[in-house]
C-alpha cells in the first residue's frame, strides 16, 4: 500500500440479510478472513438479495475491496475520531422536553 495509491482484491464472502420484527439487518463476512481497515470500502457483487418478512436469508457472493490509500486512511482515522466525538455530545432519553 502506498501514500497516493490504492489497491483492490476479491474476496469469497457469506452475505446474511435479516428481516425479522425483532432484528433488520445485512451483515457481509469474508470467508477468508480479510480485514477491512479505516478508509477502504467494499462492494458486494451480484443481485439485490430479498429476504422475506420473518426470514433470514444468507448467500454466497464475492466481495471486491478497495484499500485506501496510505494518506485516505490517515484522514478517515482523523476525521473519525472527531466525528464520533461529536456523536457522543448528544444523549438519548426518553424524557419529553417542553
Amino acid at each position: 500500500m502506498g501514500l497516493f495509491t490504492r489497491s483492490k482484491e476479491t474476496a469469497p464472502c457469506t452475505v446474511s440479510i435479516s428481516h425479522r420484527f425483532e432484528e433488520l439487518s445485512a451483515h457481509v463476512r469474508f470467508d477468508n478472513g480479510a480485514v477491512i481497515h479505516p478508509g477502504d470500502s467494499v462492494l458486494v457483487q451480484g443481485a439485490e438479495i430479498m429476504a422475506p418478512f420473518g426470514e433470514i436469508v444468507e448467500e454466497s457472493r464475492t466481495a471486491v475491496i478497495t484499500r485506501a490509500s496510505g494518506l485516505e486512511r490517515a484522514w478517515t482515522r482523523l476525521t473519525g475520531d472527531l466525528e464520533f466525538i461529536e456523536l457522543c455530545e448528544f444523549s438519548f432519553s426518553e424524557e419529553v422536553t417542553v
